[in-house]
């Protein structure tokens, strides 16, 4: 559907945090002949953007750049028509992102963005996979921290105990990041529409298929201390990443005919353990509050973001444990800062696996599993970021 395409990327909101580093990352590593373009609304920020990429690569001072804005949905139907790969960072997708996914279905163009909202995720299921496994699109959300080495990390593990055994996974994070004022909106945002997000889970769960002869599922565990990782964990994290792998098992046989995921906060002692769900809480119950709500967002403005000195000492660890087949096998994913550096390397990578690698033959709303898999996997490992076994058994 996208042979004779104008460009091979076209990366939207690319003036904002994460899209400036995204930017400079594809400027840096997108092969010499990728035909890419930057698309925004503002002109002026879109030329300023250029010249700052020019002085990291030459060749991206004749970078095109493109129109699009999402009060007027034909300028997306544009780039939509003119892209193999369309790249979006503009959020809260909720509110800005539903007409890029409707033109990317239409197009049959493909399209990565790196919300975290399951919201969006659950509607956009609704109404537009249908249109998008008819022209071929490949529709993948969450492609950065959320959801990238969740779901690459659970297909990594899986792939080291034995088939068509029940499998139990569990996954460990530990991290040290800044969040951006983008970020901060967006999770206000999430937090602040609980009774939506669940319409739109079981709007979701009426019309899609279940897995045929299998079992997958979530499991919720108590705070305990996990020897795999040095540390106690808290509840279980309410983030989209264990729904994102629990939706790559239930499309991919590998995960066995009974896969369960526990997805869990590590901290270093039982007291940070109380503070973290606390503090979770309280953002929970403030958000519902409009007045309390509109204070909550203006601590970070949109476009503001950790210094080059935080992101440098930021960074994550990821371990999950895996049991089945009388086996149990414990691996890492882990790399640096990852909110935004990590996020924009696996943002790049992800749009660059789609337009480059051999992948299977699939379309409508995938995960990065399901969709890349292998080669995705292989390209962030050559881009620094671990995936390795740690112990067998």
């Amino acid at each position: 559907m996208t042979v004779g395409r104008t460009y091979d990327l076209v990366l939207f909101g690319a003036t904002g945090f994460t899209g400036r580093l995204t930017a400079e990352y594809l400027a840096e590593h997108a092969p010499e002949q990728t035909r890419w373009a930057l698309a925004g609304r503002d002109r002026g920020k879109l030329e300023t953007l250029r010249s700052r990429l020019a002085a990291v690569n030459p060749a991206c001072a004749d970078l095109p750049l493109l129109h699009a804005d999402v009060t007027a949905p034909k300028t997306l139907d544009v780039i939509a028509a003119a892209a193999r790969v369309v790249m979006t960072t503009v959020g809260p997708y909720i509110h800005h992102g539903e007409p890029l996914v409707a033109a990317c279905a239409a197009a049959g163009t493909d399209y990565v963005d790196l919300t975290g909202e399951p919201e969006f995720v659950d509607l956009m299921y609704v109404r537009h996979h249908a249109q998008a496994m008819a022209s071929g699109a490949r529709i993948v959300h969450a492609c950065g921290f959320d959801s990238i080495p969740y779901d690459l990390g659970a297909y990594f593990t899986v792939q080291h105990l034995p088939e068509d055994s029940p499998i139990r996974l569990e996954g460990f994070i530990r991290a040290k990041g800044v969040p951006s004022g983008g970020t901060t909106r967006t999770a206000i945002t999430a937090v602040s529409r609980a009774r939506q997000t669940l319409q739109a889970a079981r709007a979701r769960r009426r019309v899609e298929p279940e897995p045929s002869g299998r079992r997958v599922r979530m499991y919720r565990g108590l705070s305990r201390f996990a020897p795999v990782s040095g540390a106690w964990t808290t509840l279980p994290l309410p983030t989209i990443d264990p729904m994102i792998v629990v939706r790559s098992a239930g499309v991919l046989d590998r995960y066995g005919p009974d896969f369960s995921y526990g997805h869990f906060c590590a901290v270093r002692n039982p007291a940070m353990a109380v503070g973290a769900v606390a503090g979770a809480t309280g953002l929970l119950v403030l958000s519902q509050f409009p007045a309390a709500r509109d204070v909550l967002l203006k601590l970070r403005g949109p476009g503001d973001g950790p210094s080059a000195e935080q992101r440098a000492k930021s960074w994550f660890n990821l371990r999950f444990v895996g049991e089945g087949g009388g086996r149990r096998v414990v691996t890492e994913v882990a790399g640096g800062d990852p909110g935004y550096g990590e996020t924009a390397k696996m943002f790049a990578e992800a749009a660059l696996c789609l337009v480059y690698d051999d992948l299977p033959a699939t379309a409508g709303q995938l995960t990065t599993a399901v969709a890349m898999g292998d080669p995705l996997i292989e390209r962030l490992r050559a881009a620094g970021i671990t995936f390795r076994v740690l112990k067998t058994a």
